[in-house]
């Protein structure tokens, strides 16, 4: 017994002596999306602390920043042209897919860690998106409708991976920069820094920020939402009344 506990100990030791502490922070935690927003980009900071027993490690550092926007019910669709016209045939429902996702690495993600690992933890852009639980489907039946998704989001700049996007200023303190497109939906917005070393998992912590609209486009954004009917009458009704007004304006004699 006595030879187990003193096993425990220097085991114990040996973690606590390994152990390293990820502090980060951003550069803004709101956003305000106004009339002349065009995008914008959010700056990630991050130290790793180690106390004065950590042991120093042979190999550099590595981190994955991951951002995931608010979530959102999708369906991908799949079109089969019949004739003159283009008609739905089979879809795949994505109830919780984020409606932003960027993954930002010190290394491309299959240098920095395991294939296994990285399913397994859903580290990088492929491996969230082919989660089991990304889908309703679980059959992997559905890979061909995930690849669709992948991909138009990635044409609209929602989707993106940046192998080169975090940035070590010394060997434990690092940056990267979050590109927000016009094209990002307004709400909370979650920011994951996971700290590797020997494709090895030391440490993760966690952050958020958020995406406002301000000024006349919040006020027509809430007025559209909690007044939908009014809201929807009286579109109609401005609709009319300009064409009315041009008709009135260009009509010929």
């Amino acid at each position: 017994m006595r030879i187990v506990g003193a096993l425990l100990i220097l085991v114990g030791t040996m973690v606590c002596a390994r152990a390293e502490t990820l502090i980060t922070s951003l550069s803004n935690h709101r956003v305000l999306i106004n009339s002349n927003y065009t995008g914008t980009q959010i700056a990630v900071f991050g130290a790793i602390e180690r106390d004065a027993q950590t042991v120093a490690r042979a190999t550099a550092y590595d981190v994955v920043v991951t951002v995931r926007g608010p979530r959102q019910f999708l369906t991908v669709r799949e079109k089969e042209r019949l004739g003159p016209v283009w008609i739905n045939q089979e879809q795949q429902k994505f109830p919780t897919a984020p409606a932003y996702l960027n993954v930002l690495s010190s290394r491309p993600i299959d240098e920095i860690t395991s294939d296994q690992l990285r399913q397994r933890q859903k580290v990088g852009l492929s491996a969230i998106i082919n989660a089991a639980d990304f889908t309703l489907n679980r059959d992997g039946a559905d890979q061909p409708f995930r690849d669709a998704l992948h991909r138009l989001k990635a044409q609209e700049g929602l989707y993106l991976e940046d192998g080169r996007g975090v940035t070590f200023l010394t060997p434990e303190i690092f940056r990267a920069g979050i590109a927000l497109p016009a094209t990002a939906p307004p709400g909370n917005y979650d920011v994951d820094v996971t700290l590797f070393a020997d494709t090895v998992i030391l440490a993760r912590t966690q952050t958020h920020f958020e995406l406002v609209k301000t000024g006349f486009e919040e006020r027509v954004g809430v007025i559209a939402r909690d007044w939908s009917l009014a809201y929807g009458l009286s579109t109609a009704a401005l609709a009319l009344f300009f064409g009315w007004l041009a008709s009135t304006i260009f009509r010929r004699d």
